[in-house]
Formats: C-alpha cells, structure tokens, sequence
C-alpha cells in the first residue's frame, strides 16, 4: 500500500496537470475551485471512452450523472448498473469511484421514468502526522452522494426532468472539523428528433443539464463553506445509420463549472484591496456565484472561455450489440489543462451490456493517464426473459 499526504491528494485533485504548464508558461494559472471533486469525475465507461460525453447520447442505464431527461426515451422499462473507477491509479493503489445507478419508467403512455443512484469515493488510507511530524494514526476519508430523479415527455421528441441530491463529503482529518453535507438539484432536458441526412432517416440528439445547483459545504461547522461544482452541461450529436446492421454516432459537448473564479492578486493591488476581493469571494451565495461565473473571470471573456470543457467523440456499433468508441476532451492549461485520448467498447445483450474505457493523456506527468474505468449493466425484462 502506497501512501500519500492528503494536501498531496487534493492538489492533484484540482491542478491535475497544471504542474507540467507551469513550467513552460508565465500565464497565470487560476482553475476554478470547487469542494466535492469526486461529483465532478466521469462514473461510467461509456461516456469516458467518448471523452467524457454523456448529455446528448442515446439513452442507457448510466444517464442519471450525464442526463435524466434521457429516461423518458429509454427502450427498457427498467434497467440498472454498477461502475468502477480507479482514481490516480499512477500514484496511489486504493483511490476508486464506485456508482450503483438505476431508473424504473412509469405511467400508462410510457413516457416517465424514476431513477436513483448511489456514488461512493474512497480516497484510501492516509498517514496522518503532527506539527513535529510524528505519525498520529490513520485517516480514510470518503465522499458520497445519494439522488433522485423523475422525468417526463412533454412531447414526442422532447422530454425535461428534475432531480435531487445529498453530498456528504467526510475528510476524516482532524476530528475537531466535522463532516461536510449539501443538498443540490439537477435541471436537464433532452431532445430525439429523426431528420434525413444523406439520405438516411438519422437521430438528431440535442441536450442540457444544469447539475448540482444548491447549497455551500462547510467542514467547520459554518465558519467558512465552499462552493460544491455546480455544472451547466450542452452537448448535441448525430447517429447516422451506415445500413441496416451497422451505426455510427458523433457527439460534441461543452461543460462550464457555475462557480465563481477565484480572484487574482493583481501589481499595484495594496492589502486592502486583496483582502476585500477574498472576503467578496468568499461571501458570495451559491445562487450569486451561478450568475458570476459568466462574468467574473479577471481575464474578461476570453477567460471565460477557457473555463469550458471541450469533448469530442464517435461511437461505431454494429447490430446494437457490439460498440467502438474514441473521443477527445480538453481544457485550457491555465483552468485545469486537462487534456488526452480516450478509446471504448461495449457488449451488450438483451440482459446485460458492459463497457469499458481508457484514457491516453496528451499532457506529460499527468496522474490520470492511463485511467481504466468498467461498466456493467443489467436490463431488468431482458433478465426476467433469461430465467422464463
């Protein structure tokens, strides 16, 4: 067993590969801050083999992370699945995200559906040490969320969907701080329209999520509270049917964290001045710092901009059964600079479907490299058929 200071861990948590930038750029380096990372990791293998998209594909089990508004166009009445994720696999051995998702469609039209999920991060077991660097004891800090949600079809092509959410975020460091918890909602809606493209009669897929809009945390009993990573999620995409066995989709998605951007000290900036621009930020309501976050970048907008994640990826299958995946996923070096290839693929039968996913980072010494993450799916009626 590795172990690893937890400051380490949460540096590498929110800089990922900053570090590597660092050393070639003077541009200053400010990712937007949040509490709760763990919210913000990809849980499922499909999505991360596409690069890390997942608002505006085609309805699965794992939709309730990405968008729940796609349950309502679910061709299953019920499914549910387990994912695994190893986290910083490259430093540490005992770092993993695991999910348990599910939905269950209701009502005699066919056209709503519940679904739940249960996320669970360990962050392993770390070495905790005082003022004088003597060893006193262990420390296995976790973070999980617990949500609902219920969708609808407000038409034949569109449906929208509202969900809840319970963090509980317990860094088990010091027992004089207490754990941390917020309640959250999510705001998502989703479009299936059939154009004609080329020829073809093609699925044009369009997409929203608002995530995670809610409450502060505070791991001091309210002397200070962070943000949690509220998230506005658009992605649209295309599946194009190449004959009668053979599809092949491509999706493009921007994700931007409805946080406000930590203030920079700035030459000439007296005390006064910093401390106020700290204590603003810090004072900022979450409902406040939604509105913020489009505006208050010390950059102007063209740092705004670089506060969006990019992802870009295909997906081929064959005969709705077997499944290639690649895409691409990128943000600016100066918010993050998380940057790198995925590839994926996927199996799936009228009972079971599994996926899996895999991360080639383009940036040097980055900890994610080589991320393997793993899916199962089971469909409930295909399970029911199975043991007729």
């Amino acid at each position: 067993m590795k172990h690893i200071s937890l400051a380490l861990l949460t540096t590498l948590g929110l800089t990922m590969g900053l570090n590597a930038h660092a050393q070639q750029s003077e541009q200053p380096i400010n990712p937007v801050v949040t509490a709760v990372p763990s919210l913000q990791i990809t849980p499922d293998a499909r999505a991360a083999g596409l690069g890390d998209i997942g608002v505006s594909t085609t309805a699965d089990p794992y939709a309730q992370y990405w968008n729940p508004a796609k349950y309502a166009f679910a061709s299953s009445k019920a499914a549910f699945s387990m994912s695994y994720t190893p986290w910083l696999s490259q430093l540490v051995d005992d770092i993993a995200l695991m999910q348990a998702v599910g939905y269950y469609k209701i009502g005699s039209e066919d056209n709503q559906a519940l679904g739940a999920s249960l996320r669970y991060f360990t962050m392993g077991k770390f070495v905790k040490f005082d003022a004088l660097g003597t060893n006193i004891g262990e420390a296995h800090p976790n973070e999980f969320a617990v949500d609902l949600s219920y969708s609808l079809k407000l038409s034949p092509e569109f449906s929208m969907a509202v969900g809840l959410r319970y963090i509980y975020s317990d860094q088990n460091v010091d027992k004089q701080y207490p754990a941390g918890s917020a309640f959250a909602a999510d705001l998502a809606g989703y479009m299936n329209k059939y154009i004609m493209l080329a020829g073809a009669e093609s699925l044009w897929k369009v997409g929203f999520n608002l995530k995670n809009l809610g409450s502060k945390i505070s791991f001091d009993d309210g002397a200070s509270n962070s943000f949690i990573p509220a998230n506005l999620g658009l992605g649209t995409g295309i599946l194009y049917p190449i004959d009668e066995y053979n599809m092949i989709s491509f999706n493009v998605e921007a994700n931007k964290l409805l946080v406000p951007t930590r203030p920079l000290r700035t030459e000439g900036m007296t005390k006064e001045e910093e401390n106020k621009l700290y204590d603003d930020y810090r004072n900022t309501s979450s409902v406040s710092g939604i509105f913020k976050s489009f505006t208050d970048a010390p950059g102007g907008f063209s740092e705004e901009m670089k506060e969006v994640r990019w992802s870009f990826g295909a997906e081929y299958s064959y005969n709705d059964q077997f499944f290639l995946r690649a895409g691409y996923s990128y943000l600016h070096p100066t918010k993050g600079n998380l940057q790198g290839f995925t590839a994926g693929a996927g199996f799936k039968m009228s009972a079971f479907r599994i996926d899996a996913s895999y991360l080639m980072s383009t940036v040097q010494n980055n900890p994610l490299d080589q991320t393997l993450r793993f899916s199962l799916a089971f469909d409930m009626e295909g399970l029911r058929n199975l043991f007729r």
